[in-house]
């Protein structure tokens, strides 16, 4: 299973990612968890102990050049579109409780339709990890869905988005399923996050259209000060692990052929 999940800044993609990573990994699966959010926090997410060691691969300049055939930054320089990478997520991830992690990093160009060394590469990456990697793969994206596009995204088997109670997030969902339809990108799903009680679950189902909800996580002061303390959210949150797991058997069944 191949999910990629988004949302407006703050609404809890990371956190819902290491969830997931959890829940899929207590169901016996291989998980690869690629950190795609310039503001990259999936590893301490994930309770890897020395998350800053993790270099992102859009700022390995050798990596870039040995692969495409030209230096990041170069004015001009001709390079390879088709860059070998299906020896990197074994080369490049880092381990533990057998979630491997990799970290993409943040193309420094102008302008989102970069074509340039380092963004060829990346697009390669994630092409090869939707399309022929056999693990579970979760992408944990920014609210744009630039590292996607018309060649991968029939592969990805549902696109998440992350939504809290509010006007805002709700905006942000909406552009997100706007530029998804552009790819061609139509399996969507919500989950409802920072949940207080039935109000804001009620709210979301009433104002969130288009996008089907898979389900809802609990606002948690223990989810804050875990984050504040660069510890794993599931650590001492066990039932939070059981909804994603639910929503995992959701996306499961959907999946399964009838």
């Amino acid at each position: 299973m191949k999910l990629a999940i988004s949302g407006k800044g703050g609404v809890g993609k990371t956190t819902l990612t290491a969830l997931l990573a959890k829940a899929f990994t207590g169901r016996g699966y291989r998980v690869l968890a690629i950190d795609a959010d310039p503001d990259a926090n999936l590893a301490a997410a994930l309770g890897y102990p020395s998350p800053e060691t993790i270099r992102p691969i859009a700022e390995m300049a050798d990596l870039i050049e040995e692969r495409t055939g030209a230096r990041p930054g170069t004015v001009g320089a001709v390079f390879r579109m088709n860059p070998k990478v299906d020896d990197l997520p074994d080369k490049l991830s880092a381990e533990i409780d057998g979630i491997r992690l990799m970290r993409m990093g943040t193309v420094k160009k102008g302008g989102s339709g970069c074509v340039c060394p380092e963004s060829t590469l990346l697009r390669a990456l994630v092409q090869h990890l939707l399309i022929e990697r056999t693990e579970v793969v979760l992408l944990d994206m920014e609210a744009g869905i630039e590292h996607l596009g018309r060649g991968t995204s029939e592969f990805v088997d549902r696109l998440i988005v992350v939504l809290e109670p509010g006007r805002r997030s709700i905006e942000t969902a909406e552009k997100i399923r706007e530029l998804a339809e552009d790819i061609r990108l139509l399996k969507l799903g919500a989950v409802g996050n920072k949940i207080r009680g039935p109000e804001d679950e009620a709210f979301l189902e009433k104002n969130v259209t288009g996008i089907p909800l898979l389900g809802f996580l609990p606002y948690r002061d223990a989810i804050i000060r875990a984050d504040m303390e660069s510890r794993p959210p599931f650590e001492g949150s066990e039932d939070l692990v059981s909804l994603a797991d639910g929503m995992i058997e959701r996306l499961l069944q959907e999946k399964a052929p009838s």
